[in-house]
């Protein structure tokens, strides 16, 4: 007997000719994300297998794993030999602390005798003979003894299916920028988009001293905290404090935010043309703030000229958001109350339907052109 780790994944099996494509992305990040830990990696018809990893390291491995875009969940199990009596002598020794289960068998392997559901049914006699208090329960059971039946000549026996994240491997949807503020919204964004696929390089945007250094480690850390889910990327740190005092000077108040986050996309499409990234991802959510009506989502979009903007949340309502937060481990970095440029020079009342007529008067009041150039050629460059 052997103890190995199961992963299983989801839509790559709609993939078609594809797959292979997709494939040697998600083993090519499983062992990414495996850095540094001693195990081999096989993959055997729609599984892949763990194995010969440090037993002491098991679980850290498994907690990695679940993390991994593209698998759906993954079994710590015991690998045997394919034969009746090798199975039945190991569910047989199974001691479970539950009170109900049920017995699964999947039969790949069709030279295997016995069919999956009259197998099911002794590998459950089976341990119901060693667990003497337990109950046979097919639709709610507390623990599932899963028996799957390989065609490698090998059978994997499991109690538990730990879920993983799912979705698309990490990359294999190409490369974005993110706006990473320091708030709730534009972290889940971010995971959102990663789950799909997406790989992204971060920008945030801070106006020192308006805004504090503890702003900006809140947002090195959440940059940190996604990074258990992803591969190493760049954090751009962007100085907006001479932008922002410009905007305050010249344009009128009510329409603050609104040339702010047109200039701060000028500023992404800049870094995005410069680095191969074909979008910009934002954690706008549709009437969320004065900043995201439609009126001001279509002032914010005109200024781009090649480079499109995903907003994952834009459906989402704030408890949606906060729930995945939450989830990722994000939340209570998000709320801590160290704030970012977005608050700086906030108006009393934002204009909520701005138009892009009137963003143009704006803007003629004073010459940015020059100021988005300082802030691009100024850019730190943190390696997460």
């Amino acid at each position: 007997m052997k103890n190995i780790i199961i992963l299983r994944y989801g839509e790559l099996h709609l993939k078609g000719h594809n797959r292979g494509m997709f494939e040697r992305i998600l083993i090519s990040n499983i062992k990414a994300m495996l850095f540094g830990y001693v195990f081999k990696l096989k993959k055997i018809s729609g599984r892949y297998i763990i194995s010969d990893f440090d037993s002491n390291e098991k679980q850290a491995i498994i907690l990695i794993l679940s993390r991994v875009f593209g698998l759906v969940s993954l079994s710590d199990c015991a690998e045997i030999d394919t034969s009746e009596e090798n199975i039945l002598k190991f569910c047989n020794e199974i001691k479970l602390k539950e009170k109900s289960f049920r017995a699964t068998v999947k039969r790949a392997d069709k030279k295997f005798p016995i069919t999956s559901d009259q197998f099911a049914k002794i590998v459950g006699t089976t341990v119901c003979e060693s667990n003497k208090d337990i109950k046979v329960d097919l639709h709610n059971p507390e623990v599932e003894v899963y028996v799957d039946i390989r065609d490698n000549g090998k059978t994997y026996i499991s109690t538990s299916r730990i879920p993983c994240v799912g979705g698309m491997p990490f990359g294999s949807a190409g490369k974005a920028l993110s706006m990473l503020s320091g708030g709730i919204d534009s972290p889940v964004a971010s995971y959102m988009m990663a789950k799909r696929g997406l790989a992204f390089d971060a920008i945030h945007f801070h106006s020192f001293p308006h805004t504090s250094l503890q702003a900006r480690e809140k947002v090195v850390s959440l940059a940190k905290e996604l990074r258990k889910f992803v591969s190493p990327f760049k954090l751009y740190i962007c100085c907006f404090t001479k932008i922002q005092e410009e905007i305050h000077k010249h344009c009128d108040e009510e329409y603050g935010i609104t040339i702010m986050r047109r200039i701060m996309l000028r500023i992404c499409e800049k870094i995005c043309q410069q680095n191969k990234l074909g979008a910009i991802i934002t954690g706008e959510s549709l009437g969320q703030v004065a900043s995201q009506t439609m009126q001001s989502i279509t002032c914010t979009n005109s200024v781009l000229e090649t480079i499109p903007v995903f907003r994952p949340l834009i459906g989402f309502d704030k408890n949606d958001i906060i729930s995945v937060a939450t989830k990722i481990g994000t939340y209570d970095i998000s709320i801590l109350p160290y704030e970012d440029c977005c608050t700086v020079f906030l108006p009393e009342k934002p204009i909520i339907k701005p138009t892009i007529k009137h963003c143009l008067r704006q803007e003629s009041f004073f010459d940015f052109e020059p100021l988005i150039q300082e802030a691009v050629d100024t850019i730190e460059i943190l390696n997460i």
